[in-house]
């Protein structure tokens, strides 16, 4: 009698840890980036993994948020698009938030302050800022803040690129005049180049970067949000700036 009630206690025991494990649930969800924005989003040659300053971040509020990633690397534009067609459930890829944007898609609380600046190769004289670049052939990401910021310019060209990696690659060959993109970004490029590039100018807008979220999903918002609201409190912002060497 003893084993059958034993046996009995084990089978019990087993149900309900089963049933534990079924009740225990795991949010998953699908999160866009645009991987060619170093030293934010970008694929590691070696590993083929996807890494960056974002990458790392947005895996610290999934942990704090109890949220499973799964990463799709796409384009800028059809990044956009799918965030609107709610074809992804989130985004991290150094978004700006705009108002045009917060139309099509949610955005979290910002995470990161940046703004457009323009490189030249060392050498340039002529060109000493934004007001410069009249006449001139720019390099940008396409769809990007830096592609509306030159589209604004009087007399400037923008020439757009998926990757704004090639825009730099064109500006060494000689290709463009310019380049315009976030600080944090051209200040990557140029210390990888630098004997061959240079700022020039100040930074000539004001921008936050905000995760973005798919319409209609308040709540996984909500638990990016309170799991953003603990990162920032542990100073892991920081952490990684200093770890992706983002001086501004």
């Amino acid at each position: 009698m003893k084993r059958v009630l034993s046996l009995m206690l084990v089978v019990i025991v087993a149900i309900s840890l089963t049933l534990t494990g079924c009740t225990k649930t795991s949010t998953k969800i699908r999160v866009a980036t645009d991987a060619t924005w170093k030293p934010f989003e970008y694929v590691n040659e070696q590993t083929k993994a996807i890494e960056g300053f974002d990458i790392d971040l947005f895996n610290a509020i999934a942990a704090k948020a109890g949220i499973e990633v799964e990463y799709i690397n796409v384009a800028w534009d059809p990044l956009l698009a799918g965030m609107a067609q709610g074809t992804y459930d989130a985004a991290i890829s150094s978004i700006t938030i705009t108002a045009d944007r917060a139309k099509a898609m949610l955005f979290s609380d910002p995470y990161f302050a940046a703004g457009q600046i323009v490189v030249v190769l060392k050498t340039n004289t002529t060109i000493s800022g934004k007001n410069d670049l009249s006449g001139k052939k720019v390099g940008v990401q396409l769809g990007t803040t830096g592609n509306i910021e030159v589209d604004k310019i009087a007399g400037a060209t923008s020439k757009p690129y998926d990757d704004i990696g090639l825009a730099f690659q064109d500006l060494m060959n000689g290709q463009v005049d310019a380049v315009v993109c976030d600080n944090p970004v051209a200040l990557f490029y140029v210390g990888a180049n630098i004997t061959k590039l240079k700022t020039t100018g100040n930074v000539f807008t004001d921008e936050q970067y905000g995760i973005a979220v798919a319409k209609g999903k308040d709540d996984l918002l909500k638990k990016i949000n309170d799991g953003l609201k603990k990162v920032k409190a542990a100073g892991t912002i920081e952490t990684l700036s200093a770890k992706w060497q983002l001086g501004k």
